[in-house]
C-alpha cells in the first residue's frame, strides 16, 4: 500500500475519532441524564454519577485532542477500549442489541487506526 494513501487513511480515522470524542465529551459534561442508567450498573447514582459524568466527559475530550494532534499508543487502545465497552452497555442496561450495533463506527474506527498506526505502517518500515 502506497504511504501517502495509508496517511491519508491515518487522517480520515483521527478526525474521526476526534468527532466521535469531542462530541460524547461535550454532551458528557453538559450531564446528558439519559446516561445516567448506564452509570448505575456501575452502582453511581445521583450527584456521584453526575460527577463522574463530568470526569469522563473532561476525559473524552482529552482523549479527542490527543488523537488528532499526536496519537499515542495507549491513548488509543483506550479508545478502542472505552467506545466499546461504551456500546456494549447499552443492551446490557436493558437496550436493543441494535443500540450497539448502530455504535459500530465508533469502536471499529480506533480499532482501525490502531492497525494502521501500529501493525500496517510498521509492516512497511520493516
Amino acid at each position: 500500500m502506497n504511504k501517502s494513501i495509508l496517511k491519508t487513511i491515518e487522517w480520515i480515522l483521527r478526525i474521526g475519532i476526534f468527532l466521535c470524542f469531542l462530541g460524547h465529551g461535550v454532551i458528557a459534561l453538559g450531564e446528558n441524564t439519559a446516561w445516567i442508567p448506564y452509570l448505575e450498573l456501575l452502582g453511581l447514582k445521583g450527584n456521584v454519577a453526575l460527577d463522574v459524568m463530568f470526569i469522563i466527559g473532561i476525559v473524552d475530550v482529552l482523549v479527542a485532542f490527543v488523537i488528532l494532534i499526536k496519537p499515542i499508543k495507549i491513548i488509543v487502545f483506550w479508545a478502542c477500549f472505552w467506545t466499546l465497552i461504551t456500546a456494549l452497555v447499552r443492551p446490557i442496561s436493558g437496550e436493543s442489541i441494535w443500540t450497539f450495533v448502530e455504535r459500530g463506527p465508533n469502536w471499529i474506527t480506533p480499532i482501525l487506526l490502531y492497525l494502521v498506526l501500529y501493525k500496517i505502517q510498521k509492516k512497511l518500515i520493516d
